[in-house]
């Protein structure tokens, strides 16, 4: 949609209409369920269905933090998860009675779990189910003894919930590092058969490799000699995307046959395949071997006669990407835990830039008014707070919904708050009538309703990535026929739960009004860092530190990803400039042209290794990274640009110079991606000094 005709209603109808594809494989939706609905459906055979209904519940609000990953990681999450509902609970039952120490235990329990977003989405969802069973159980209150008991049955469906999601790990001990490579060899199958790709979108795979080096290498990961195959093939990954881009990009894809592209997609593809059934790899050693031997006729016939080094260069290249996916072949047959590992690999780690800070020193660096995290943890804590004070005061029916409401739409940027407020409402609205509806052309009998409950607490789990407000509607029907087996009538304040939802979801969204973050207050800082994250990467390409390349490119794509964020974000707020925003997009837009140029100068630097190009070309690598450093200044908010170095006079004394180069192939490469180079460095460099030329001239408070 165009920045000029964005506008918060068009915002409203596209978070309506809008429907993800679901996600969440189905064995996840079946055990997550089973963990709900079994101890209830026990606890009626056995005659003790509070008991079921306490464990089913447990499980209910541990449910989503049974997310994609390591088994250990796994663990740890849905063990904190567990036990932060548990002690909420057992404080919520204990003091519910008491307004002022509720408050209190509210605003700090508010506080603490809105700061959690420091640590990322599903150690935040910790946090607000805390607060959600906080309010819930508050509403309630009970004796010490049975606080115990009731905390312990909500520990325990987290925990049962816990064992069905862990079950497999010693029959399948690297199911999940598996699947990650298979999501990133499959893209990588789909990549080589690619010839054209759209100059604006961002490099291939930047979300899956980011997922991989996270599940391989993060702070959880699994230990065992398959992990070291599991490196390999991680960094073998890397270098087949570095290959196939630089094809793209240099247009070398086009002129190679689809046989070879499709053989080589084939291979990928086979090896995917046999990582995610945990066989050999046989069927991709078979297709291997059928292009090994198209290799010889395709580097000898394709590349115009008159120009021998266009088709050296791309010998080599096709070449070393068949040589990369051979070992690639030969590491899939030794990864997993029926895999024995033959050769020996160094310990890898986790790139700094997605391996994070120590906790206290994260907590800490948060605790100041500009931190987005703190001011969310104040907003969370004072919303909370407030809502509970209100529905006591006012003693409003079923009033602990007026604050789990808020609890659940208040996020910390307003497009989140706005569309899960949106959709909360609308979903609990169509939850009760479905839900009513179901109910009465159902058996009024315990067991069917047992089954209908089981059917929309699948749904909810499928869906709730897909379109939330729909989800909501499953979660809704699932919360009322769970309450009807402690005695609530299904059909009993309708009204009140629509008027505390929407009240709540409204004051949920004054309350970010009211101390807002507005993402276009940030939005330059993350294209900066963005510009400055190439620079350094464009940098350690010509230094001596090879071994930093990994590094520099994990911190460059960190930083692409977070300015893409920062731009949606940005986008969804009322009031963005239109001018700002065109700017964020035109910026990344360019940045991604410059981030697969400088991916493919990665594919092709080493062949200069030796060469009388090697100076020549580290000397103008080197300019172009200081000419990009000073473009992020000047759109900092720093001097007017000063005069650019020339790159272009730059550029071809650098093509001059390379001419007297041994290697023509490589040389003329050289002068293929520097020529692109400086292309993308010169656009972003007018796009910068034409938005502060026009600076002066804007009526919008924000600065271009």
């Amino acid at each position: 949609m165009p920045p000029n005709d964005y506008s918060l209603r068009a915002h409203a109808i596209e978070s309506l209409t809008r429907f993800k594809r679901p996600d969440v494989p189905w064995r996840v939706v079946i055990r997550n369920t089973a963990a709900v609905v079994l101890p209830l459906g026990i606890g009626m055979a056995t005659g003790h269905p509070q008991i079921g209904l306490g464990v089913g519940a447990g499980a209910l609000n541990t449910m989503f933090s049974d997310q994609p990953g390591p088994y250990r990681q796994r663990l740890r999450q849905l063990l904190l998860a567990a036990l932060a509902a548990a002690l909420a609970s057992l404080i919520g039952f204990l003091i519910g009675g008491n307004l002022l120490p509720l408050l209190l235990a509210t605003a700090i329990c508010g506080f603490a779990g809105g700061l959690l977003v420091v640590f990322g989405t599903d150690t935040a969802r910790v946090g607000m189910t805390s607060m959600i069973l906080l309010m819930v159980t508050a509403s309630t209150p009970t004796t010490l003894d049975n606080a115990l008991g009731s905390a312990a049955l909500i520990f325990g469906g987290g925990l049962l919930l816990a064992s069905f999601s862990l079950v497999g790990w010693p029959l399948q001990r690297y199911w999940p590092e598996r699947q990650a490579l298979v999501v990133v060899y499959r893209g990588l199958s789909a990549l080589a058969r690619e010839t054209r790709h759209d100059e604006a979108d961002a490099p291939a795979l930047s979300e899956a490799m980011t997922t991989l080096q996270q599940t391989l290498l993060g702070r959880h990961h699994a230990h065992g000699r398959a992990m070291e195959a599991f490196r390999v093939l991680l960094e073998l990954a890397e270098r087949i995307r570095l290959e196939l881009t630089a094809m793209i990009e240099l247009d070398d894809a086009v002129a190679l046959p689809s046989s070879f592209r499709d053989d080589a997609g084939g291979v990928l593809q086979s090896i995917a395949d046999a990582m995610e059934d945990g066989d050999s790899p046989e069927q991709a050693a078979r297709l291997l071997l059928t292009l090994r031997a198209h290799a010889p006729s395709i580097t000898a016939t394709h590349g115009s006669p008159s120009e021998p080094s266009t088709r050296d260069g791309r010998s080599a290249h096709v070449q070393a990407l068949i040589g990369q996916i051979a070992a690639a072949v030969r590491n899939a047959d030794w990864a997993g835990s029926r895999g024995e590992l033959r050769a020996s690999a160094a310990e890898t780690h986790l790139p700094s830039t997605l391996r994070g800070s120590a906790p206290w020193a994260l907590l800490r660096a948060s605790l100041t008014p500009r931190s987005v995290a703190f001011r969310h943890a104040v907003r969370m804590a004072v919303c909370l707070s407030g809502t509970l004070a209100l529905s006591r005061l006012l003693d409003l029916p079923h009033g602990y919904w007026l604050p789990m409401t808020a609890a659940i739409v208040l996020r910390a940027d307003f497009a989140s708050t706005f569309n899960f407020g949106l959709l909360r409402v609308l979903g609990t609205v169509l939850g009760l009538v479905l839900t009513t509806v179901l109910l009465y052309i159902t058996p009024a009998q315990p067991w069917a309703h047992l089954a209908l409950m089981a059917v929309l607490c699948m749904a909810f789990r499928y869906l709730a990535g897909a379109h939330y407000g729909i989800a909501v509607a499953a979660l809704t029907g699932t919360v009322v026929i769970l309450l009807s087996f402690e005695g609530v009538a299904p059909a009993a304040a309708v009204a009140d739960r629509v008027i505390n939802t929407a009240l709540g979801c409204g004051i949920a969204l004054l309350a970010y009004v009211v101390w807002p973050t507005w993402e276009r207050g940030r939005a330059r800082a993350a294209l900066t860092t963005m510009l400055d994250a190439y620079a350094d990467y464009l940098r350690v390409l010509v230094s001596p530190n090879s071994h930093a390349r990994n590094e520099t490119r994990s911190a460059a794509r960190t930083a692409r990803v977070n300015a893409q964020a920062s731009m949606e974000r940005m986008r969804s707020e009322p009031a963005t400039p239109p001018a700002l925003l065109a700017l964020a997009r035109t910026l990344f837009a360019n940045g991604n042209r410059l981030a697969r140029t400088a991916m493919t100068l990665e594919a092709m630097i080493d062949d200069l290794a030796g060469s009388p190009a090697q100076a020549e070309a580290r000397d103008f690598v080197e300019h172009c990274a200081s000419t990009l450093q000073v473009i992020s200044a000047t759109l900092r908010g720093g001097p007017v640009m000063p005069e650019m170095p020339d790159l272009r006079a730059r550029q071809l004394q650098l093509a001059k110079d390379v001419q007297a180069s041994t290697d023509t192939s490589a040389a003329e490469l050289l002068v293929r991606i520097s020529d692109r180079l400086v292309d993308n460095i010169d656009t972003l460099a007018h796009v910068v000094k034409r938005s502060r030329q026009q600076a002066s001239t804007d009526d919008y408070g924000v600065p271009i």
